[in-house]
């Protein structure tokens, strides 16, 4: 069976026939008022035709990767003609716009990429996003295999990109920024992505260098567009691990349209493999919803809505770690006590507003509220061995320890709760000068209230004596005076703060599209400002100054620019930079004591990223590389540590910092009609905190491996197959409380994970079917997956545990998960 197995898999891996193959195009087609027309003349120079409905909705099956002439016709109209060249399965919108008497679109050959190479955005097929699931579906999974991202926990949606944190990243959802809780601390704690891969309807990702339209933030955008549906349609997807349901319409008369997913997702499968053992229920559960009604052709209202709810329980029982050497093995026994209750439930609404005063000017109005309570209660109290292991094999108690070298205890509490509100209202505009240059435009006032309480303390007992603080000193005349101190938490927390933050942010942007003699040039330039005002309640006011508010502001240029030679080979140039600004919010004003200070500045970047996009043919297939070199030079920093994903800042603005690096990706069709990618990324990340010298960040990734590989059986393409690849070599595994980090750059080992998934479609959609029950479904598909298949011990931060006898203290890993299986189902009606 092995051998069997081993074979399909090369099987899968180095076939490269080729079978029928076939692209969709669909779209709406209007007329000049945006009005739908009906019964428009849809023929392809294959000889395959169809014609719109009374939605002016089409859809038009075509060969894949040959030149295929559509031709657009209907009575009162001008004729289009369009050229397209599409992959095997990859699906095209085209939404053409049909004038009265004007001969409108020369033949040119369609292509999806040519914004994406000017602007320097990596695109994702919405198909990718819902056929590659992985431990962690969402759009996150896929981000992990490109070059310059950074995901080292499968548990976790959070990353990091370019030596940046996970605050550093933006979150668009139809030009409307989205965000996340506040208080998780672990991934295992984390639910859903905010983003349902059901409604997707593109993705862009930009990994740095990105315009001035996008907020203010250090290292990426993730830019995703949510589709208005033209037919009604649902979608099912089920397994081990959890579900989603999604569905979609459109009226009659075509004016409204709507599409809403709900999911549901339930981790105990891959956190019951832990190698904490214990009782744990965590379910997570959210229902999204996009929703658009045309008042007239001018005037276009939609709203988007989440509703989210993640509930965590988690009664640890017991736990036993492995490590050293095979000469010195090592192992952490531990029994646990309590339990941990954690939820977040969070509401987000949006109005968009789009009224077209014409072809040219769109202009926008924008409403947001984003509310979250969260808890993170927990009452654990954790009693440990570190001692040596018995490696003589025979002996009954092979594996256990033997002798003890430290004995302890670890109680942690918190009460911790958050209530915040986030409201914004903006207004967006966009003018198109003439066809090949555009002026936009953005003027936003944000409204912060955040309502915090900390409660949290640690006490550790080691050999039978409380460990006091090292900060804390008292005069201790032992033995020949009793100590009569207080007993002291090694840490303790208790802070409760309501803050207020109002911002106005404003940005403008000119870009155009030109030729410099037979070289076509683009170049884009802008500015934003920022401008924001803390308030502190006084009685929260603990910070050394008394300080109890605080105004500052920033401006941000910014700009790109790409040029095409004509050149035999297609090759295209970029260069693109600024100055980035992140003003603080709430998490980074908080210092690590839970302290709020107002005055904390703007952490501020210089960045530079030079690129070049090489497209080429090879095996008669298409094929682009890209490569990427960058650096960012950073001021005002304020540093932080991680503990798993929680990030804790020391607010006081203390570091200077830069991040260098490589980043190289290539893709194409590695097997006909598929797309696959192979990413490679080199980093070097360092801070010089106070002036004492440059050491590693926390992010500090040296190199990173990854690979999203698509598949097929050639005499049966219905089965399928993928498999992700991440490998990232290890970041610095932080330091014990209160100890300096310059004495702590112990790195983690190193990230190694494969996921492979099989699949077999019973229906695709670009087949007919006799069977009564297949012509139900549009597309139907059964499959089973293996996360982590080569079952590699990773980890993701450590345990801190001292030695009594060597007073040394031990980095002991807290691994993730192992090798899981999964079962998995979709469907489409």
């Amino acid at each position: 069976m092995k051998r069997l197995f081993l074979l399909f898999l090369f099987g899968l891996f180095f076939s490269t026939l080729t079978y029928s193959q076939t692209a969709t195009i669909r779209g709406v087609i209007l007329d000049e008022l945006n009005n739908p027309i009906e019964d428009v003349n849809i023929k392809a120079s294959n000889g395959d035709g169809t014609i719109t409905n009374k939605n002016g909705f089409y859809e038009l099956k075509i060969p894949a990767d040959i030149e295929i002439t559509i031709e657009y016709t209907h009575v009162g109209h001008s004729r289009i003609v369009q050229k397209f060249k599409l992959k095997n399965g990859q699906e095209l919108e085209f939404n053409p716009v049909m004038k009265i008497e004007v001969e409108q679109i020369a033949e040119v050959v369609i292509t999806n990429n040519t914004r994406q190479k000017v602007d320097g955005v990596v695109s994702v097929a919405p198909k990718t996003l819902r056929t590659i699931k992985g431990a962690q579906p969402g759009v996150e999974n896929i981000l992990k295999t490109l070059p310059g991202v950074n995901i080292s926990n499968e548990l976790s949606t959070q990353y990091s990109v370019r030596g940046g944190n996970f605050d550093e990243n933006l979150v668009y959802v139809n030009e409307i920024e989205v965000y996340r809780p506040f208080l998780i601390r672990s991934g295992n704690q984390e639910g859903l992505s905010f983003v349902n891969t059901d409604l997707v309807q593109n993705v862009d990702f930009s990994s740095g260098g990105f315009q001035a339209k996008y907020g203010d933030k250090l290292s990426s955008v993730l830019d995703i567009t949510y589709r208005n549906p033209v037919d009604f349609g649902v979608r099912t997807d089920m397994s081990l691990l959890g579900g989603s349901l999604a569905a979609e319409t459109v009226s009659k008369d075509g004016k409204f349209s709507g599409i809403a997913g709900v999911r549901y997702r339930d981790n105990s499968l891959v956190l019951n493999n832990l190698e904490t053992e214990g009782n744990v229920e965590p379910v997570f559960a959210d229902a999204q919803t996009y929703l658009t009604y045309r008042f007239s052709d001018k005037f276009h209202l939609n709203f988007l809505g989440n509703i989210s709810l993640n509930r965590y329980k988690f009664q640890p029982q017991n736990r036993q770690t492995n490590f050293g050497t095979l000469q010195d093995p090592v192992a952490l026994l531990v029994f646990y006590e309590g339990n941990e209750e954690d939820e977040y439930q969070t509401y987000f609404g949006a109005f968009k507003a789009n009224y077209f005063v014409n072809e040219d000017l769109t202009l926008k109005l924008i409403g947001s509220a984003y509310h979250t309570t969260e808890q993170e209660y927990f009452d654990i109290l954790a009693q440990y061995r570190l001692g040596e292991v018995n490696t003589n094999i025979g002996d009954d108690d092979l594996g256990e320890v033997e002798f003890s070298e430290g004995i302890g205890s670890q109680l942690i509490h918190a009460r911790n709760n958050l209530d915040a509100l986030i409201v914004n209202a903006e207004h967006r505009g966009d003018y198109k000068m003439d066809d090949e240059s555009t002026l936009e435009w953005s003027v936003k006032y944000t409204h912060e209230d955040i309502r915090d309480r900390l409660v949290e303390y640690e006490i550790i007992d080691s050999a039978g004596f409380s460990i006091r603080p090292p900060n804390l000193s008292l005069p201790n005349a032992q033995p020949y005076n009793a100590f009569e101190g207080p007993l002291t938490a090694f840490e303790n927390i208790r802070n409760t703060n309501n803050v207020k933050i109002d911002r106005i942010q404003a940005f403008a942007q000119y870009s155009k599209r030109t030729e410099w003699g037979n070289n076509e040039v683009f170049y884009n330039a802008g500015v934003r400002i920022h401008n924001w005002t803390v308030n502190v309640a006084e009685a929260d006011v603990l910070n050394e100054e008394g300080v109890t508010s605080s105004t500052q502001t920033v401006f941000s240029p910014r700009a790109q620019f790409a040029i095409k030679p004509d050149w035999e080979k297609d090759m295209l140039f970029r260069v693109s930079g600024g100055l980035y600004y992140q003003p603080p919010f709430y998490r980074e004003l908080r210092d690590s004591s839970g302290i709020v200070r107002p005055n904390v500045k703007a952490q501020k970047s210089f960045h530079v990223v030079v690129g070049n996009e090489y497209s080429f043919k090879m095996w008669d297939r298409p094929f682009k590389l890209v490569t990427e070199a960058y650096y960012k030079g950073l001021s005002d920093v304020n540093p932080y540590t991680l503990e798993n994903v929680r990030i804790r800042y020391r607010a006081d603005n203390s570091a200077k910092a830069y991040a260098y690096g490589l980043d190289m990706r290539l893709n194409g069709e590695f097997v006909p009609g598929t797309e696959s990618w192979f990413s490679f990324g080199y980093l070097k990340t360092e801070e010089n905190i106070n002036n004492r010298g440059y050491i590693a960040r926390p992010t500090d990734q040296r190199l990173k491996f990854g690979a999203l590989f698509q598949d097929y059986v050639p005499n049966m393409p219905d089965l399928k197959m993928y498999l992700n690849l991440v490998y990232n070599t290890g970041v610095p595994g932080g330091s014990p409380s209160y100890a300096d980090p310059y004495d702590f750059q112990i790195r983690l080992r190193d990230y190694r994970r494969a996921d492979l998934g099989i699949s077999l479609e019973l229906v695709n959609p670009s087949k007919t079917y006799k069977a009564n029950w297949k012509k139900l479904f549009r597309e139907f598909s059964i499959g089973f997956e293996i996360y982590n298949m080569f079952n590699n011990q990773n980890s993701i931060t450590n345990t801190w545990v001292r030695d009594v006898y060597s007073k040394r203290q031990f980095a002991i890993p807290n691994f993730l998960t192992p090798r899981v299986f999964n079962v998995r189902l979709s469907a489409k009606l």
